[in-house]
């Protein structure tokens, strides 16, 4: 199929292109995109053909935990869920990383941006066609004397990923602003590349916020519950995010994800911090969890660089960025949808460094989705896809 056609060609390289046509070598790579049908076998696509998806977010080492925790909890009860099921004999923890793996390259993810906190993914990442940047995730619960050790702790963890060559990529990262103190953002900050991307869950929920605006909220049982000290921690009387801007260096691409409570003026304080700040939505993940999903418009008003993840199979029912695609549309309607493909490929691919991916470009081999829909006047409704296959 060196020929291939849709209604519309979404290339996030220019604009969407009626009735155009892919030229493609058979390894993948985009020779040419025009609109010429002329003396060519061409294979015809009803909808969409757009890039390959990437998966800005997600934890592939807790795959053996899907469907072993109830929806709607709340996070707090959420995470005390995972740590009491880490019992899992490895063969099932390693088959059921490899039935992931699997059903992202089906689902077409060109790309993961993966936490891992163990070694367990390291081996399927090496012989996976997706590309991954591994974000090795550190936490000392706000306990600045246990920082180093838990930094050199997680030395062999960082070193099992195998990134030479470049196709991998990997960085050390802090968790979340409720669980990383100051010394452990000061080594983050020390022993990661400038230039590179780090990752940090944001904004989850209400008692986050509540924790440092005046040191009330859920985490306060949430930490007395594992008989961890908060005597020494003081609140700053802002919300959480930050907390993390005043301590994590700007010289990194940063992910902020879930942000499900952050507001207006917190996306301008970081974007001020950083112009190569992203917003992860995670929005399947969000509804399992905690039954509500950010407020969107926060993002489109403030020109906000917007990706998409799915979270881990302990969090949402599939590993399918069409899925999070479709959600995002079911229950904010009025979002473009140009603008939720673009949050779904390009936006994510920038985000991690690979900038050959998520556009269809000559001489790029992104991989390419056919969106099954219907296209009237060259505007569609994601909301009524009825199938995403990958067709490279």
């Amino acid at each position: 199929m060196p020929f291939l056609t849709a209604d519309l060609i979404i290339t996030n390289d220019g604009p969407p292109i009626p009735n155009g046509v892919i030229h493609i070598e058979q390894s993948g790579e985009i020779i040419e995109i025009s609109t010429d049908h002329s003396d060519r076998d061409v294979q015809y696509h009803k909808g969409l053909l757009i890039p390959g998806y990437i998966n800005a977010h997600c934890h592939l080492e807790l795959s053996h935990l899907k469907g072993a925790l109830p929806t709607g909890t709340g996070l707090i009860p959420f995470i005390k869920g995972v740590v009491g099921l880490r019992n899992y004999p490895q063969e099932e923890i390693d088959d059921a990383i490899a039935r992931a793996e699997k059903e992202m390259v089906t689902n077409g993810i060109m790309a993961v941006g993966d936490i891992s906190n163990q070694s367990d993914t390291a081996e399927i990442k090496n012989r996976s066609s997706m590309r991954f940047y591994t974000f090795v995730e550190l936490f000392d619960f706000l306990q600045d004397p246990d920082a180093q050790q838990l930094y050199e702790d997680h030395i062999k963890v960082y070193d099992s990923f195998d990134c030479t060559g470049g196709f991998h990529k990997k960085s050390f990262v802090p968790h979340a602003p409720y669980s990383v103190s100051r010394s452990l953002f000061k080594l983050i900050n020390q022993v990661n590349d400038p230039g590179g991307t780090v990752s940090i869950h944001n904004q989850e929920l209400n008692s986050e916020n509540q924790l440092f605006q005046d040191k009330s909220g859920g985490f306060l049982a949430f930490y007395e519950s594992f008989g961890i000290s908060l005597d020494q921690f003081e609140p700053i009387n802002k919300n959480s995010i930050h907390y993390v801007i005043e301590h994590l260096s700007s010289d990194f691409r940063t992910l902020l994800v879930h942000n499900t409570c952050t507001i207006k003026e917190d996306i301008a304080f970081a974007h001020a911090w950083n112009q190569q700040t992203y917003w992860v939505t995670c929005p399947n993940a969000n509804l399992y969890i905690e039954n509500r999903l950010p407020d969107y418009n926060n993002f489109i008003d403030s020109d906000a660089r917007v990706c998409i993840g799915t979270d881990s199979l302990s969090s949402n029912w599939s590993l399918s960025i069409f899925e999070e695609m479709k959600t995002i549309k079911k229950y904010q309607s009025s979002i473009d949808d140009y603008q939720i493909i673009k949050w779904a490929t390009k936006n994510g691919a920038d985000a991690l460094g690979f900038h050959d991916l998520g556009r269809l470009s000559p001489g790029f081999k992104p991989g390419i989705i056919h969106v099954d829909v219907d296209v009237h006047d060259d505007r569609f409704d994601l909301s009524k896809a009825r199938s995403s296959i990958r067709i490279l």
